[in-house]
């Protein structure tokens, strides 16, 4: 049962946009990826954009595909943000304005822009990024923007200047900015995109989000279980209650997860790295990373599943 507190009926308000970057892996045998996908979601950051530029009309189909109400966010081409540069040159321009032409396609509310880390922002950086945007078409789409450098006060500046939305992963830290709206890009704490969500993570991204008192709060999963953790989370704000990630409880989850892709023999050290980000049902109501059991296991190689799940079971 929902609390209907005025706490909770102010939270009810806030707009949450849910999905995931891009729908390629969504699959759905026999059906369209694109079509499946926004049955269940409402919304999607497309990865394509970021590696190559579609034909239009590939980019119109996409829109029919899916409902009226289904927000597309358009991540913006590499060439400008990790070749060319958020400067002011005719190059420049030419790729923000595919861009934003695929924004205008899609009825996207939002461009995301992301820097690499090498794309650090010194005073001349700033002005020259300045320089590029004050001039530029933007079509009324408004930017999102996660640097991956550090930022600096005059960057931030820049941004609250020209109502761009700082996207952070809020499993990582919170905005350095407050604005209307929350962009999220959600990796987690892993290495190369491997990570899981548990429900205490979830709760503390939302408790997060909600804290910056935005209006709209966009949550892009990008993580290997990006599909699974947006409906997990999806399932949460609708009901207050978390799927589970298996059809199991305990050691048989455990042994669930393993038996996808764990190789033997395998050290403890192995099966930490490769196999401990992923969540298990520890209990009905209670999920952990499976690296929170293989910490308790003895210090050997592994031959076979059945002899780490004996191990497990010994220690659980």
């Amino acid at each position: 049962m929902r609390d209907y507190s005025l706490k909770s009926a102010l939270k009810d308000l806030t707009e949450y946009l849910i999905g995931t970057g891009g729908w390629s892996y969504f699959n759905v045998p026999g059906k369209n990826s694109l079509a499946a996908y926004s049955k269940l979601f409402n919304f999607v950051e497309v990865n394509y954009t970021f590696y190559e530029y579609p034909e239009t009309r590939t980019v119109e189909k996409w829109r029919r595909t899916v409902p009226k109400n289904f927000t597309f966010d358009v991540r913006c081409h590499q060439d400008l943000t990790h070749r060319i540069g958020l400067k002011p040159v005719d190059k420049a321009y030419a790729v923000l304005a595919k861009m934003t032409t695929y924004c205008e396609i899609l009825d996207s509310p939002f461009l995301v822009l992301e820097t690499p880390a090498s794309y650090t922002f010194s005073e001349e950086r700033v002005s020259e990024v300045q320089s590029f945007l004050t001039s530029a078409n933007l079509r009324k789409v408004r930017l999102v923007w996660e640097t991956r450098a550090k930022t600096t006060p005059g960057l931030m500046k820049l941004m609250s200047d020209m109502n761009i939305v700082q996207s952070v992963d809020l499993s990582r830290g919170k905005p350095e900015s407050v604005s209307d709206v929350v962009y999220s890009r959600l990796f987690g704490k892993g290495k190369h995109n491997l990570y899981q969500f548990t429900d205490e993570e979830l709760r503390e991204i939302d408790e997060r989000a909600l804290g910056t008192g935005a209006k709209t709060i966009v949550m892009a999963y990008h993580g290997l279980r990006m599909n699974t953790d947006a409906v997990r989370f999806k399932e949460y704000k609708n009901t207050g209650s978390f799927l589970t990630v298996t059809s199991y409880l305990g050691v048989d989850s455990a042994r669930a997860v393993l038996a996808e892709d764990a190789r033997f023999p395998a050290s403890k050290a192995d099966l930490v790295e490769k196999q401990g980000w992923k969540v298990i049902d520890l209990a009905k109501d209670k999920r952990v990373h499976l690296s929170e059991l293989l910490s308790r296991v003895p210090e050997k190689t592994y031959n076979s599943l059945s002899e780490i799940i004996g191990a497990l079971e010994a220690v659980m």
